[in-house]
């Protein structure tokens, strides 16, 4: 076990962010889970699935004024106020199923209001780290920070499937309910340095879009900054649609499984994800964080081609398994040349810009849902892995002076 002063959890802010983090990702994949599997159930079409998808997506487009806020009020605060509204938009979901009155409608109006505050998580939440964490430590705290959603993964799915087998979707309802509102007082533990007074000061409103196009800026000037932007944009795009949104049609339309079965093929993959954050929190991102990352996209890119012709389920969780280890590998390197090349000063405006990238993710479901209903799934997702293997060696030649240089900064 690493020595107390090179552990994130030396750090008291990381001790009260860690829980609260897991308790939010918890809730995410119960909510996502029970709430997918009930559109799918209901209208029993793969479109309306996937347009669920997309509408938890949709404030990805507002993600860079997160960033702006956090950077002037402070990434505390953000992170509050988003967990406060998870609490209120679970227990009125939890009271319409009580009731009986949730519809498909309404789960797409929750899904469109959720959508508008879920996607800024993650970069509110590196953003603070960021803040509150030494630089030595951030790669080990990024590494345990993606064990908490990977965890999280793992469990809600199997724990969500569950409840509602056996206590329906009520009481599953309240518990993703509690699990967010325990995720709300825990991150009032949290402790950051507020941002310097005098300039929240002088900052008005009319500002906030000159300090938008100031965090662009920053980025467009880093053209390793471009190149890791590029490639979150390209595995929310390509990647995440298959092995995530698409999951339910895959779970009961090609291998033929139930909902616990759906819960068994999400917890594969997450599980994959958890191993390789386990290896990255203990080991760090080493001394290439870039060619990592990028031969960890390649591979993962490379597994989804034949992930996309697998009828079989066993197989099918096998890759799941391997794709979800291989994402982890891409995905914190990638935060960590972020935070490391960002001046302090940009870092929640370009963490916005990072999370603008999940914008291709419902892009992608929507693309993924007009395809399968011309060309069929098999067809479709080899077309999103060749293009995604395509664009990440792209992404390798382009860029590759400045994403070694970006290596050096370590």
């Amino acid at each position: 076990m690493a020595p107390p002063t090179r552990s994130p959890f030396s750090q008291r802010s990381f001790r009260f962010q860690w829980p609260s983090d897991l308790a939010t990702s918890w809730a995410f994949e119960m909510e996502t889970l029970l709430l997918a599997w009930f559109v799918l159930v209901e209208t029993g079409s793969v479109v309306a699935l996937t347009i669920f998808g997309a509408l938890q997506f949709l404030g990805t487009l507002i993600s860079p004024l997160y960033g702006v806020a956090g950077d002037r009020v402070g990434q505390r605060r953000v992170l509050l106020a988003m967990r406060g509204f998870y609490v209120v938009q679970a227990a009125v979901l939890a009271a319409l199923v009580l009731t009986g009155n949730l519809g498909v409608v309404a789960v797409f109006v929750m899904a469109f209001l959720m959508g508008l505050v879920r996607p800024s998580d993650i970069g509110v939440r590196n953003a603070l780290i960021g803040a509150t964490m030494p630089a030595a430590l951030m790669p080990r705290a990024l590494g345990v920070e993606r064990v908490s959603m990977d965890g999280a993964r793992v469990v809600g799915a199997l724990t969500g499937a569950g409840l509602v087998a056996w206590l329906g979707m009520g009481p599953a309802y309240l518990a993703v309910t509690c699990l967010y509102a325990a995720s709300l007082l825990l991150a009032f533990g949290i402790r950051e340095v507020p941002p310097d007074a005098t300039g929240r000061a002088r900052a008005s409103p009319g500002a906030v879009w000159g300090e938008f196009a100031a965090g662009v800026g920053h980025a467009r000037d880093n053209p390793a900054l471009i190149a890791l932007l590029a490639l979150a944009c390209l595995t929310n795009f390509a990647a995440y649609p298959l092995t995530g949104g698409l999951l339910p049609h895959v779970a009961r339309d090609i291998y033929g499984l139930e909902q616990t079965g759906l819960g068994t093929l999400f917890a594969c993959f997450s599980g994959g994800a958890l191993m390789g954050s386990l290896l990255i929190g203990l080991g760090g991102v080493g001394p290439w964080p870039a060619r990592l990352m990028l031969a960890s996209a390649a591979l993962w890119f490379a597994l989804l081609l034949v992930y996309a012709w697998v009828a079989v389920a066993a197989l099918g969780m096998v890759l799941l398994l391997l794709t979800g280890f291989l994402q982890s590998l891409c995905m914190v390197p990638l935060s960590v040349l972020i935070l490391r090349i960002t001046a302090p000063a940009f870092r929640g405006r370009v963490m916005g810009l990072r999370m603008l990238a999940i914008y291709g993710l419902p892009m992608g479901l929507l693309l993924a849902g007009i395809g399968i209903a011309w060309i069929g799934f098999a067809g479709t997702a080899t077309l999103f892995a060749g293009f995604g293997l395509a664009a990440t060696l792209y992404i390798a030649w382009r860029w590759r002076a400045s994403l070694r240089a970006a290596e050096g900064l370590g």
